[in-house]
């Protein structure tokens, strides 16, 4: 399958924007929730285009979340949730340093499991993912599972605490790293397979 290609990272943020926009318009009756994340990203590794048996290890950098949910029962919610990471590698051939950044968006559904003084949380998504490097770009399908809990300061406000995984299908052999026929990495696999362990503050009204 290949990849879907845009020349800017804005046009990808237009368009969750976008979709974004529609959700909240459809839910303004509803009661809605905002959380803000940071968390800490453990990456997998590249592989290197010049002996495929090198990896090339990349950085495990500072992950910044926003989820936007609506209630849609006293158990569950529905989600928007937007995740960026912008981390780095270091090629084998002229050991020169990468930046590669990645913007997760995903529609997840969460069930709220109550217990005393706090609440259990279990996310699945599907969405996409946004690679930049500093070659090119590319959105590819991709999913998410989370489970965390939630301590209810108030009815408004409540500190989340979150594990989570993407799941990315890439192709092997995309240009993401190439510039004309000059490539330095590809993906080690067809998955890419980021988790996170993140904290938060989420504040309903």
């Amino acid at each position: 399958m290949p990849p879907l290609k845009f020349f800017s990272c804005t046009k990808v943020l237009l368009g969750a924007l976008c979709c974004l926009q529609l959700y909240v318009t459809n839910l303004q009756a509803a009661e809605l929730e905002i959380t803000s994340m940071i968390g800490q990203n453990f990456s997998p590794d590249l592989v290197s285009s010049i002996n495929t048996t090198n990896t090339l290890p990349t950085s495990d950098e500072l992950n910044y979340a926003v989820a936007i949910a609506w209630q849609d029962s006293p158990t569950g919610q529905g989600q928007v949730l937007i995740n960026y990471i912008s981390r780095d590698f270091t090629d084998d051939k002229d050991q020169v340093n990468h930046s590669f950044e990645t913007l997760y968006a995903h529609f997840s559904g969460v069930a709220l499991f109550r217990e005393k003084g706090y609440v259990t949380t279990v996310g699945f998504g599907i969405g996409a993912t946004y690679f930049n490097s500093d070659f090119d770009d590319v959105i590819y399908p991709s999913i998410t599972a989370a489970i965390g809990t939630r301590y209810e300061f108030s009815d408004n406000l409540a500190l989340v605490t979150e594990l989570r995984g993407y799941a990315t299908l890439t192709d092997t052999d995309d240009p993401l790293f190439c510039q004309t026929n000059n490539c330095v990495a590809n993906f080690d696999s067809t998955l890419w397979l980021d988790t996170q362990i993140s904290i938060g503050i989420a504040y309903s009204f």
